[in-house]
């Protein structure tokens, strides 16, 4: 999946500015394997050399095999970079670090046809005062080239996250309604029986007054 390949790549980015902030090493990181139509695509290429591996004449070198056919040259770095004639001619920009650890490459432009297998070999020989061994890594980037890219796994997450978000909303609105609801019966509820017992309570005051006005009146009467 490009896009869970798109986040190792950053943490592994991630961990690499830490590791070079904190301690004076080099890590090999892996490169992507995915590549969109139209976009830039860097061929990452890490060989580490041990701490006592300080000085080495270094040779980089690119080759690319398209399905079906057979390696051909990209890329060199002896000396100097040196873009090889190639489909690639005008397209291939050097990402390589000063040390020569890192040598990596990006296409820029990708087409379909950039689909197959690069091959990143890095020559060294060590000048060491007593021999000059040699020493020499491979590594191999199988590319396929889309002409969309596939949906991004931070989107498809935030995705979920916001329908979640918008479930407990629901839930939540649902049950303050409830709330609500329930505390406006209650408050109406208590409403009516404080009415309730204030009609009881003044009702056996107003029928002693009754009585009296009845008496008053046939008294008027009498007289």
């Amino acid at each position: 999946m490009p896009a869970l390949g798109s986040l190792f790549s950053l943490a592994s980015l991630m961990l690499i500015c830490w590791v070079h902030v904190c301690f004076p090493v080099c890590v090999e990181v892996p490169s992507e394997t995915e590549a969109v139509q139209g976009k830039h695509m860097k061929l990452r290429c890490i060989s580490c050399m041990k701490r006592e591996e300080v000085t080495a004449n270094t040779v980089v070198e690119w080759f690319y095999r398209p399905e079906g056919g057979k390696d051909f040259l990209i890329y060199e770095y002896r000396n100097g970079k040196r873009e090889a004639e190639s489909p690639f001619q005008g397209r291939l920009q050097w990402n390589g670090s000063k040390d020569l650890q890192d040598v990596s490459l990006t296409v820029l432009n990708v087409t379909l046809n950039d689909s197959g297998i690069y091959t990143c070999n890095v020559s060294r020989e060590f000048e060491f005062d007593s021999h000059r061994p040699f020493v020499k890594t491979t590594r191999l980037i199988p590319l396929k080239v889309t002409e969309e890219a596939g949906e991004d796994f931070t989107s498809v997450v935030s995705e979920i996250m916001m329908y979640i978000l918008l479930v407990f909303l629901t839930l939540w609105l649902l049950i303050e309604m409830i709330y609500c609801y329930r505390k406006v019966s209650k408050a109406e509820e208590a409403a009516q029986e404080n009415a309730s017992q204030w009609d009881t309570v003044h009702l056996p005051s107003q029928t002693p007054r009754r009585n009296r006005n009845e008496r008053m009146n046939d008294i008027f009467k009498g007289g």
